[in-house]
């Protein structure tokens, strides 16, 4: 009853945002410092007026009142064999979805190291509280759906920022929902699925400890992080080799600057 109340959830919300998407214009608009509303002609981010509120609340209350103080607390006081052993488990149930995207992508050899990562650790690996699939070379390399659209040219659509949990976008949140129709994602109760994200979520946050003050420094730390989430969805679509995009337009000028000289 629970996941079905979800999926249903997570189709109205989903629904509401191509809407969304689709209503607005190609062209964003933000407040500036005097609070008047200007364009940024930023077309993958049409809902800004919607998301830099978000933002704000997300960064300026949720993270640094919530987020950054239990991840503090997290990393500090949990014994790193039993952080590790959580975070090795949380990983472990993403690996039956990673198998199938994979396939999709035609990365046979990708994916038949998922099983052996899956079976392994889901067995003598104690449910995944262990690695020992680390010891054959077996790296975690985990595909979700969104990168399989990405891989077969759709686009991200629009950029979106979750109240409270950060950047994603339109093809990122219909390929965590496809993902979460995966088994074992599709079986496992409300409260379980809470204790994993919470996990992945204060770990995610540890990660970004250190990068933390570059943000800060930016000009702008919206723009900052909406720059640095479409690099990165760019970077895992390509598995970490994106394409070189040339700005024609720029090229052009300099080459008429160098005539110039």
């Amino acid at each position: 009853m629970n996941s079905a109340i979800t999926s249903i959830s997570k189709l109205l919300l989903l629904t509401i945002i191509l809407t969304l998407s689709a209503c607005s214009s190609t062209a964003d608009q933000q407040q500036n410092s005097n609070g008047k509303i200007t364009t940024s002609g930023d077309p993958r981010d049409p809902l800004e007026v919607i998301n830099r509120p978000f933002w704000i609340f997300t960064w300026d209350y949720v993270d640094k009142y919530i987020a950054k103080p239990a991840s503090q607390v997290y990393t500090a006081y949990t014994p790193p064999f039993l952080r590790s052993g959580l975070y090795n488990m949380a990983l472990n149930l993403n690996e039956p979805s990673s198998i199938i995207n994979n396939i999709l992508q035609l990365k046979f050899t990708d994916a038949a190291k998922s099983t052996g990562r899956f079976v392994l650790n889901s067995t003598i690996g104690l449910f995944g509280f262990y690695d020992p699939a680390s010891d054959f070379d077996w790296s975690v390399e985990q595909e979700e759906f969104g990168e399989v659209l990405g891989v077969y040219g759709v686009p991200d659509g629009a950029y979106l920022v979750i109240p409270g949990l950060g950047p994603s976008s339109v093809r990122e949140e219909v390929g965590d929902y496809v993902d979460g129709l995966y088994w074992p994602m599709a079986v496992i109760d409300f409260w379980p699925n809470m204790v994993r994200l919470g996990v992945l979520g204060l770990e995610k946050r540890a990660a970004v400890r250190d990068q933390e003050q570059l943000v800060l420094e930016s000009a702008d730390p919206y723009s900052f992080i909406k720059n640095a989430y479409f690099q990165n969805m760019n970077y895992k679509v390509h598995d970490g080799n994106p394409p070189i995009i040339i700005d024609e337009a720029q090229e052009a000028e300099i080459d008429a600057l160098l005539d110039d000289f």
